[in-house]
């Protein structure tokens, strides 16, 4: 691997990660917009889109999309990731954007990798290492400081807005491991691709989409074209095409650009007002998360022996 290849996969990863922070900036713009958009509309619209989007992509660069079907134990995984991964770490992480904004939606959801070193420790007894130790005391006290802004007997942010952000935190681990086993296989377009639409018509449950008679101006369906095209289609494959030329440690490293690109367009665009502790809070929990990247090594090795007990 040249010097060249590398900076090459540091820039796509980069990019993508900077795109997604965007994605909920432009989610919130859309939310300002149209107080009638809800984050289930949103999600519909965005997983059919881009869901359709890659597997005709995949069906023309030849992945063969459909092989996924041809046995019941990999469709049922492809539901599951779908339902159990793809809709919290987006339906609840727009929820999150709509009841209080983008940055601290996207900090939040950045707790993800520690639910999955929790999960490693109550359910397959992995104690956690020092630095992922460490990562979680940072964390923590970086979450402590967004949600109380250092008054311990109260809440700075609304308990809904840290409801639906823990919950696209959770699916944000669930998102990391249900697909994992599958992608191999299937590649990472396919498997994507069907998760998303999979989950947007499974969404459908819970209001049809075309039921909803929204109206939309020319910036709100600019903020839809967006999140579904430079927040979703783009960046998935830009990052995955990045895994080609960096270790996934140092992608890990790179997911920091995400909540800090969510914070600075969201206070150059939208004049949103942070306070200190939100600044140092958010710090905080991107520190942890590089601590714990760190240590990636043995978090792929847990995840390997996972998917290898799964299949």
């Amino acid at each position: 691997m040249t010097p060249q290849h590398h900076l090459r996969g540091v820039l796509l990863a980069s990019v993508a990660c900077i795109l997604w922070g965007i994605s909920g900036v432009a989610a919130s713009t859309l939310f300002g917009l149209n107080p009638h958009v809800t984050a289930l509309w949103l999600t519909q619209v965005r997983m059919i889109t881009a869901g359709i989007i890659l597997l005709v992509l995949g069906q023309v660069i030849g992945v063969k999309p459909f092989e996924i079907w041809r046995q019941k134990a990999t469709g049922l995984r492809v539901i599951s990731y779908g339902l159990l991964g793809l809709v919290p770490v987006q339906l609840c992480y727009f929820e999150a954007v709509k009841f209080g904004n983008a940055p601290i939606a996207t900090i939040i959801q950045f707790l993800g990798p520690f639910i999955i070193s929790i999960y490693f420790l109550l359910f397959k007894h992995v104690t956690p290492t020092r630095p992922e130790a460490g990562g979680m005391l940072l964390a923590f006290v970086g979450t402590l400081l967004i949600v109380t802004h250092g008054h311990l007997n109260s809440l700075a942010i609304s308990p809904v807005v840290l409801f639906w952000g823990g919950l696209s935190a959770i699916g944000v681990a669930t998102n990391t491991l249900l697909p994992r086993p599958l992608l191999p296989k299937f590649g990472a377009v396919s498997v994507t691709g069907w998760g998303l639409l999979v989950a947007g018509i499974c969404l459908n449950i819970f209001g049809p989409v075309w039921q909803d008679h929204i109206t939309l101006t020319w910036a709100g369906w600019s903020m839809i074209g967006i999140i579904i095209i430079f927040g979703t289609v783009i960046p998935f494959l830009m990052f995955a095409h990045a895994l080609a030329y960096i270790l996934p440690t140092t992608a890990s490293l790179l997911d920091a650009f995400e909540p800090l690109s969510a914070t600075v367009f969201s206070v150059m665009f939208l004049s949103v007002q942070l306070t200190k502790y939100d600044l140092i809070g958010g710090t905080l929990v991107i520190l942890a998360v590089m601590a714990l990247s760190l240590n990636g090594h043995q978090m792929l090795r847990l995840i390997r022996r996972f998917r290898t007990k799964v299949d």
